[in-house]
């Protein structure tokens, strides 16, 4: 999970003196061109011209999600802010759960979703079980690829793109995560003496 990376990062940083970039993590993209060569991509930086790019597909997961009943709310919530399809819904009886010092019985539910990969990699796990407060258990699998659009969202700093910044984000929520980048960029780089331009840029368009 992402306390356990920057434990990793930390220690890294003080007990060996490295400066470290950390980037999100990236899936496989499969990437169909305007003259119909397929290729797969696991990169922003390895993304065709938007030009030439006729479609994007995106990795999918079969996430099964086994909770108790009074979380399912939250977790439905959680799946469809991350672009998931509800497959199932089962009731699946009764099981003895801890709660403070006692144990009281509880209706588990078995939910079912398609969710995109990239959606589901970077902090999915934390926060299902932040919002089940530890007992919600999930198993998936890479079922295939559906076709989604996609953009890659750039970082720039006075008008230069930082590489290791750029991902590859749904057109929808593109806006929101420029947005957070370049906020999160302006705490992170130290006031200069003179101005620094931080852009979040789909192409040549500014979107934050």
């Amino acid at each position: 999970g992402l306390l356990h990376m920057d434990i990793v990062q930390e220690r890294l940083e003080r007990e060996f003196n490295m400066d470290l970039v950390t980037t999100a993590p990236a899936v496989l993209y499969r990437v169909t061109t305007t003259d119909d060569v397929v290729e797969e991509i696991d990169s922003p930086a390895k993304l065709p011209e938007s030009g030439r790019v006729r479609k994007i597909e995106e990795p999918v997961i079969t996430a099964t999600i086994l909770t108790p009943a009074e979380y399912v709310g939250g977790i439905l919530q959680l799946c469809q802010e991350k672009r998931g399809v509800q497959k199932n819904m089962q009731y699946r009886g009764r099981q003895v759960v801890q709660k403070s010092l006692e144990y009281v019985a509880a209706d588990r539910v078995l939910v079912t979703y398609e969710l995109p990969f990239n959606e589901m990699v970077l902090d999915f796990y934390d926060r299902l079980k932040t919002l089940s407060r530890g007992y919600a258990s999930l198993d998936y699998h890479v079922t295939g690829y559906w076709e989604s659009p996609l953009v890659r969202l750039d970082i720039m700093v006075n008008g230069e793109p930082v590489d290791a910044l750029s991902i590859i984000v749904h057109r929808d929520s593109a806006y929101v995560r420029g947005r957070a980048l370049a906020a999160k960029m302006r705490e992170l780089i130290p006031r200069q003496l003179f101005e620094v331009a931080i852009q979040a840029a789909i192409g040549s368009r500014i979107v934050a």
